[in-house]
């Protein structure tokens, strides 16, 4: 149905067996993000690529959305609806980018050992709960096509509003994703969109 990559959720330990994550695993469950990351659909390819292959950004009544077709019926792609049927509780002002300044701090904060100057953070530069955290949000919600160990400004940037409880719009993010996604042609340096 789909690939091995594509659809991932967190296992989030819910009898907190694992001791060194129980905080970090509860917190999770509790919070805004758990049906995103937990919630488990079947993913059909066929149906990806069709939609993929036929999607454009259109405006309707000055709202900007992805509409695609899958099986020749419309199927349109919005910040509301990525924030409804993920139960995300998005503040529609929200920004979804956290300032460099607050990222290279928080990292500092959470004895981040990598350079966190670079244009990506290894998880394992990370203390444990940290790093099951960014774990977690490569898996779950980054655009990535290679190594899944690490993560860019913009995903970090993530992990810094949720842990601090700064506003984010995650389906902004999300949404910004999958408009850069349609951008890829398929070629070997530039990437596949599915």
């Amino acid at each position: 149905m789909s690939k091995s990559r594509h659809n991932m959720v967190a296992y989030l330990d819910p009898e907190g067996k694992i001791t060194e994550l129980k905080e970090i695993t509860l917190w999770l469950r509790e919070y805004r993000i758990n049906k995103a990351i937990t919630f488990s659909t079947p993913v059909y390819k066929s149906l990806i690529k069709e939609f993929g292959n036929s999607a454009n950004v259109i405006e309707v009544d000055g709202y900007e959305l992805i509409q695609g077709q899958v099986n020749q019926v419309n199927v349109n792609v919005s910040l509301d609806i990525l924030n409804t049927v993920l139960e995300l509780q998005d503040d529609p002002n929200a920004p979804y980018s956290v300032p460099t300044m607050r990222t290279h701090g928080c990292l500092l904060r959470m004895k981040c050992t990598g350079d966190i100057f670079s244009s990506q953070i290894n998880e394992g530069e990370l203390p444990m709960r940290y790093k099951f955290l960014l774990h977690v949000l490569i898996q779950c919600f980054s655009n990535r096509r290679a190594g899944y160990d690490m993560a860019g400004n913009d995903l970090l940037g993530l992990m810094v509003a949720l842990v601090l409880n700064k506003p984010f719009s995650i389906s902004k993010y999300i949404y910004a994703n999958m408009k850069e996604n349609m951008k890829r042609t398929g070629g070997r340096t530039t990437g596949n969109k599915f």
